[in-house]
């Protein structure tokens, strides 16, 4: 095996599990580089990183990629108006890519030929990982132990990975206020296993640990206006405080913070997992629901009505690519082409109340409006001839009344004749 060979970035959380298998990958002869992903979690990278020298790693990287991650795959999301089964804003799915994009990245440049991640063999994060490594560098190898048959023999489950990093001196945290799993980040934080594999338990608003309770959030409205440019948010406003945002990462980190402050965004649901499982979440989404809302609304006033159909219908399938994996896809890259010229236009500005764990659009305006209030109006004549609607329905009419004649003729017509 060349040195090459034997190289293998990690991604490493500093978690226990990641932990175990730093240790375990360089028992079983690799070098390892510890590569820690920044994409907006409440850790403590100091402390990570010190924790991966003492294990044994031969280099920790921490990569910044907070700005990225909300300009390149969040704001996209939005402007595909990407919900997965109507409910998810996707806030792990959209992380996974970008993480896996920087390990090859560093893979590359150091050498490495070998990668490996912690997810299990159940989940939809092995998915995401590896299809993002195959995709970006075909040649590289991938090791993932929570499918290796050696390492399943030496881990049957959190007992035995705890008993090993107590033989082998790494530090963890143990804890039984918090008996279930979290992935943490600029987008969102997951709760998921453990007691909320039970879909009937109840964790109350204990669980919460980024947004406050709908029931305890302010009786106060915030609002505030936030500016689209093709699509994508260029400007938030609050004027009650004088607070102007600009710049991705600052307009998204200020609406996670108004959306914190005022309860938005918690979602409890059980969803299909890619591998054919079902499993149950508890997500806190506060910033990526305010901007799915707000972006929808701009999309009322200034995206044609046959376009927003066709858009409609491709973003569902965007949202399940995501959530699948496939983010460097062919069929991802058709899709993002085709959202993309969508977006064109979608320009203006949504005012919005933000009160206790909702968000109430009160109103919207568009350079690029398509709305004729002339036209629309019940109290302006405008350009609309009334008397032309009496053609345009009689032509929707005719294979309506052809299909009930011949409903009548067969004995099925829906109202019987006396």
């Amino acid at each position: 095996m060349s040195e090459k060979q034997k190289k293998v970035v990690l991604a490493y959380s500093g978690g226990l599990d990641t932990s175990v298998i730093l240790k375990w990958l360089i028992e079983q002869g690799y070098e390892v580089i510890a590569y820690i992903a920044d994409v907006g979690q409440d850790d403590n990278f100091d402390e990570a990183r010190e924790k991966a020298i003492r294990i044994g790693a031969s280099e920790v990287v921490i990569d910044d990629l907070k700005e990225e991650f909300v300009s390149d795959f969040i704001f996209p999301a939005i402007q595909a108006s990407a919900i997965y089964e109507n409910r998810y804003l996707l806030g792990t799915a959209l992380a996974r890519p970008l993480i896996a994009k920087g390990q090859i990245s560093l893979a590359k440049k150091l050498g490495a030929g070998y990668v490996s991640h912690g997810a299990t063999g159940k989940g939809n994060d092995q998915v995401r990982f590896e299809l993002t490594y195959y995709a970006l560098n075909p040649e590289i190898k991938v090791l993932a132990p929570w499918k290796d048959p050696v390492f399943l023999k030496e881990f049957k489950g959190r007992t035995d990975m705890l008993n090993y990093a107590s033989e082998k001196n790494i530090p963890v945290k143990a804890s039984l206020k918090k008996p279930y799993s979290e992935d943490d980040n600029l987008l969102h934080i997951s709760h998921e296993a453990g007691v909320l594999e039970d879909p009937r338990f109840s964790p109350g608003k204990e669980i919460l640990s980024r947004i406050t309770s709908p029931l305890d959030a302010p009786d106060k409205v915030t609002r505030i206006s936030i500016e689209f440019k093709d699509g994508i948010p260029v400007k938030v406003t609050h004027p009650e405080k004088d607070i102007v945002m600009e710049g991705p990462l600052n307009i998204f980190s200020y609406l996670n913070k108004v959306g914190c402050e005022n309860g938005i965004g918690l979602l409890d649901m059980v969803e299909n997992r890619f591998v054919g499982l079902k499993s149950r979440g508890i997500y806190e989404t506060p910033g990526a629901t305010i901007l799915f809302i707000a972006h929808l609304d701009i999309e009322g006033i200034a995206m044609d009505r046959e376009v927003l159909r066709l858009r409609n219908m491709l973003s569902p399938k965007f949202a399940e690519l995501v959530y699948n994996g496939f983010w460097y896809s062919p069929e991802m890259d058709f899709l993002r082409a085709a959202l993309n010229k969508s977006q064109e236009l979608i320009d203006g500005v949504v005012d919005l109340d933000l009160y206790k764990g909702n968000v109430i659009v009160v109103g919207r305006e568009s350079s690029s409006s398509l709305y004729n209030q002339e036209l629309s109006s019940m109290d302006i004549e405008g350009g609309f001839d009334q008397q032309d609607s009496e053609g345009f329905i009689k032509i929707n009419a005719v294979r309506l009344m052809a299909h009930h004649a011949i409903l009548r003729k067969t004995g099925n017509e829906i109202i019987p004749s006396s």
